[in-house]
């Protein structure tokens, strides 16, 4: 299981993946905003969206964990 996690302190601008969804090394997972800037959150390796723990418009802190792939 590979535990993704947000680089940044910042909210939660657009989800683009759900559970069950197939993702690819490098793909983009979730948009993050912080002062102004959109940072993508990409999965590090493939696999299946076993959950998704934020949702558009939460904020996140450095480090938390905000989906998990298997």
């Amino acid at each position: 299981m590979e535990k993704v996690v947000a680089e940044v302190a910042a909210s939660v601008w657009k989800v683009l993946i759900r559970p069950g969804d197939h993702v690819d090394p490098g793909e983009s997972l979730i948009i993050l905003e912080s002062m102004k800037m959109e940072i993508p959150v990409e999965a590090t390796g493939g696999g299946i969206v076993v959950e998704l723990l934020v949702k558009e418009g939460d904020n996140v802190a450095e480090g938390q964990h905000v989906a998990t792939i298997g």
